[in-house]
């Protein structure tokens, strides 16, 4: 028996570029959007539907993590480095890093709606959408045309224009 409903995974703009410092959470994200794809082609004949909600920095509405939080984790991991790492990376490189990190936790939307919205449309459309882009025109406009670029072209524009990312 033929059993038709809906899955709704939650990936994130980081899904689809990346950014510098961010390897885990990309590639996790980048799991969860390869996953989804597959599973939409694999089970569309039993009639359930898979959509990915792509948010983008909505960690400024969570508690999951504050700029305080984060100094905490960076002291802690400067802390454990081997003397070799610290040496050839620097207190000053490191703090940089982190810094971008604190700004990246307080820089994104506080409102939620757009993901709730978009969650909520999945799961009760007739025709729900593939991918729902819960975020700003530049980060859509980034996820449109940066994948798309030669290699050269978009690391040019990471190292030197800091347009993308950190």
């Amino acid at each position: 028996m033929l059993w038709p409903g809906r899955i709704v995974n939650i990936s994130s703009l980081l899904g689809r570029v990346v950014y510098a410092a961010h390897s885990s959470y990309c590639s996790s994200k980048f799991g969860v959007e390869a996953f989804s794809d597959c599973l939409r082609y694999e089970i569309h004949l039993l009639g359930v539907k898979v959509s990915v909600a792509e948010p983008s920095n909505y960690i400024a509405a969570t508690s999951i993590c504050s700029p305080k939080r984060a100094q905490v984790i960076a002291n802690k991991m400067w802390d454990e480095l081997p003397e070799v790492v610290r040496k050839d990376y620097g207190k000053k490189c490191f703090d940089e890093k982190i810094a971008v990190v604190e700004t990246n936790l307080i820089a994104g939307s506080t409102d939620t709606s757009p993901v709730i919205n978009a969650v909520i449309h999945a799961l009760t459309a007739a025709n729900p959408s593939i991918r729902y882009y819960s975020m700003d025109y530049y980060s859509w406009l980034q996820m449109q045309i940066i994948p798309h670029l030669p290699g050269a072209i978009s690391d040019r524009l990471y190292r030197h224009y800091s347009v993308l990312g950190t």
